[in-house]
């Protein structure tokens, strides 16, 4: 890094993709707690597969119990919420598998969660997945890449302090 980039740029961090989808503004998520940003700024994708992946290097805050939804602290600060799909907690825990601990430190592109995407479906769930900056006020810019078929580890945010 010159000198340039240390006193005129912005230091900005990239969020990865945790799965393989289709990215989209949080605005077209159907639940309002996401849709209006009440818990955050972020990115939502449609998965087209069941595996949810580190988005950043971190430690995993928040398990939740029934596998629908992780918070990750990044190493840079963020509070990552992955939520896999919309009312899911309702199934309980079924059609997901957990693969970390609440507290673990984990590495970008290590597997947290994978899911059946198929069955939860057939279910009649919306597997729209919001991955939002629970934290945001921390940082100027939350900048989201949107409408891109993105694999896991593809960037789709930027956060600038």
């Amino acid at each position: 890094m010159g000198l340039f980039d240390m006193f005129f740029r912005k230091h900005t961090d990239q969020v990865a993709s945790p799965m393989a989808g289709v990215t989209c503004p949080v605005s077209e998520v159907s639940d309002p707690t996401f849709r209006d940003e009440i818990l955050g700024p972020g990115v939502a994708i449609r998965p087209t597969e069941g595996r949810v992946y580190a988005p950043c290097d971190g430690v995993i805050e928040t398990l939740v119990e029934s596998g629908q939804a992780v918070i990750l602290r990044s190493d840079f600060g963020a509070e990552i919420m992955i939520h896999v799909g919309l009312d899911t907690v309702s199934l309980k825990g079924e059609h997901y598998i957990i693969c970390r601990a609440q507290g673990e430190r984990v590495k970008q592109g290590d597997l947290l969660l994978e899911f059946d995407l198929d069955a939860i479906i057939a279910a009649g769930y919306d597997m729209v997945t919001p991955v939002v900056i629970c934290n945001s006020q921390d940082f100027s810019v939350v900048d989201p890449c949107l409408g891109r078929t993105v694999v896991p580890g593809d960037p789709i945010m930027e956060l600038g302090k």
